[in-house]
Parts: structure tokens; C-alpha cells; sequence
């Protein structure tokens, strides 16, 4: 049983917490490719930006979420969410909008967002140096060890990762509810289907556009302060983020929603497995058999230096299998 332990530790939480950073930042992709027909690079920065004004809300108020018994930087969260879904609408105003005036082809707008790209990993790292920080400042990360029957093992959970969980699903519900119940998220989807039909029945699609943004920039300081939460915050974060985010849209299916959730988890999995030590979990069966097969001490389809090309042969195969993604790719 500990083999279990060890599996459930290193692959179905560690694949579970992947995937939700992966989801998260792939359905903010999906819904600016649906809305405005390109790829936006700098999402992966937004993640960052978002983490790094928790830091700096964290800095500034450190006992906060001693009073709620909470990490004072998920506390600050909401904050962050807001400031960077600001952000994301300035960027939007400053660069883009002009960009969409002008009717240019979607290959500049995407180039433009490169230039966002390395605009926002300049600022990130002229103003917050090139260090690691953590989001614990004056507090300690908790880590729960459940015991786990017939083992001498725990499964060893961490506090942001439950709070990631936790988060992920509030998010996919409550996306789910606005894109079908609410007036905003039926014309969003309207407007993916046909822009120029949803412009001349009357839908305000700046204003389709402004939400879409908000959406986007909310999940991605969601996303990237979870993450740091759990790891570290660090100026290279969307280096590590961006191509399995996009390799999750695309697998989902480029422009549903459902389908980034989908591609994020599959994504994040695949990653968790390909990089798992396979020797512990045949150690038992080569105890009762030693004669049948010499089993080596690290026997993983990959290394972990190589873990981020894991995404791209998911891809490939999943686009060879389905050209469409999972989800048959459509706008929402």
C-alpha cells in the first residue's frame, strides 16, 4: 500500500494541482480567442503580474489573514483579481483595441501580444529584481499528512493546494452558470459565433469584450498566485506556464471553454506521468518475481528537464487523432 501512497502523492495530486493552473489559465486563452480571434501570448505574464500584487498587497498587510485564519496572500487575492483584470482592460484600450480599429489581420494583433509579452517581463523584473520570493511572509505553510489504511504512508496534501482545488471548481461552476444563465454570457457567446451578426442585433460588443477581458485577467492572478502559493513566486513564472496552457487549449479545443478545462487536466496528467518513477509501483510485483526482469532504480518515460516537451506530444497525438481538439473545437 505504500506504492499507493506514493502514486497518489506524486501523480493524482500533483496531476490535480497541474491541471487546475493549466485550466484556469487556459480557458482565459480560449475565451480571448473566441471573443477576439487571436492568440494572446501575454497571458502567462498576467499570471505573473497577478501573483506578483499579491506580494506587494501581502508586504503591506501581513497579519490580515492571521485574523481569518487564512494565508494572508489568498486573503489579498481578490484584490489582486481585480487590480489585474484592470490591467488586462488597460492593455486591451493601450494596444489591441487600436490594433481591431484598423481591421489589421489577426497575425499582427498576435505579434502584438508578443511585444506585451517582453513589455510585462521587463516592468515585472525592473521593479521586483530576478530573485525567488515566497507568499508566506510572516506565516508558515501548512501541510496535512492523512493516514492512509494498511499503510505506513501519508498522503501529504498541501493548504494551497486544497485552496486551488477549491478555487478551480467555484471558478469552472460559476463560468459555467454566467456563459448559460446570464444575459452578458449568452451574448458572449453569441458574439463567438458571429460578431458581425451580434454587432447589428444590438449587442455591445465593447462591453462583450471589457468582460472578457475582466474574466480573463481574474483567473490569471487566480491561477498564478495559487500556484506561487504552493511553490514560489518567481519573475520567470509564465516562461514555465505559457506553452503547456496553450498546448491544453488547443487540445481541449481552441475557442470552448469546457474543452480548456478538459485540455488543462489532460495536460497536467500527462506531465505527472511521464516524469513518475514507474520502479516503485513494479517493485512488489519484481519481490514476488526477481528472477523475471531486472528492474532499474528510476524507470520514467521521461526526465524532468524534460517535462515541458510532455505537452506537445499530447498534442500532436490528440490533433492527429482529432484535428479538432477534444472537444471539436468551436467558438463558445
Amino acid at each position: 500500500m505504500n506504492e499507493l501512497v506514493f502514486f497518489i502523492n506524486n501523480v493524482l495530486i500533483s496531476g490535480a494541482v497541474a491541471g487546475s493552473i493549466y485550466a484556469m489559465g487556459a480557458i482565459g486563452v480560449t475565451l480571448v480567442f473566441s471573443i477576439m480571434r487571436f492568440a494572446h501570448f501575454a497571458h502567462a505574464d498576467m499570471m505573473t503580474l497577478g501573483a506578483f500584487v499579491v506580494f506587494i498587497l501581502t508586504a503591506m498587510f501581513p497579519g490580515v489573514g492571521a485574523v481569518v485564519g487564512l494565508p494572508t496572500a489568498f486573503v489579498m487575492l481578490p484584490l489582486a483579481m481585480a487590480v489585474t483584470a484592470v490591467a488586462a482592460v488597460g492593455i486591451d484600450k493601450t494596444f489591441y483595441k487600436p490594433l481591431r480599429e484598423h481591421n489589421v489581420k489577426p497575425i499582427v494583433i498576435v505579434i502584438g501580444s508578443l511585444g506585451v509579452t517582453l513589455m510585462l517581463q521587463g516592468l515585472i523584473r525592473l521593479f521586483a529584481g530576478t530573485s525567488s520570493r515566497s507568499l508566506y511572509i510572516e506565516e508558515t505553510k501548512r501541510i496535512f499528512r492523512i493516514d492512509f489504511p494498511f499503510s505506513d504512508s501519508r498522503v501529504v496534501v498541501t493548504e494551497p493546494q486544497l485552496l486551488l482545488f477549491v478555487v478551480t471548481v467555484v471558478a469552472v461552476v460559476s463560468l459555467h452558470l454566467f456563459l448559460n444563465r446570464s444575459r452578458l454570457g449568452k451574448a458572449m457567446r453569441a458574439m463567438s459565433d458571429n460578431p458581425d451578426l451580434a454587432r447589428v442585433s444590438g449587442i455591445n460588443t465593447n462591453t462583450v469584450i471589457m468582460v472578457t477581458w475582466i474574466i480573463a485577467g481574474s483567473l490569471a492572478a487566480a491561477a498564478g498566485t495559487l500556484l506561487s502559493l504552493d511553490v514560489t513566486l518567481k519573475p520567470d513564472l509564465s516562461f514555465f506556464l505559457l506553452l503547456p496552457i496553450f498546448a491544453a487549449a488547443i487540445v481541449g479545443g481552441v475557442g470552448h471553454p469546457y474543452g480548456a478545462i478538459a485540455g488543462g487536466f489532460v495536460v497536467g496528467f500527462a506531465e505527472t506521468l511521464a516524469v513518475f518513477n514507474w520502479a516503485v509501483i513494479l517493485r512488489p510485483l519484481h519481490r514476488a518475481f526477481p528472477d523475471l526482469f531486472e528492474l532499474p532504480a528510476n524507470l520514467s518515460f521521461v526526465g524532468t528537464e524534460y517535462k515541458i516537451v510532455v505537452p506537445f506530444f499530447i498534442l500532436i497525438a490528440i490533433l492527429v487523432w482529432r484535428p479538432t481538439g477534444l472537444f471539436k473545437g468551436k467558438i463558445i
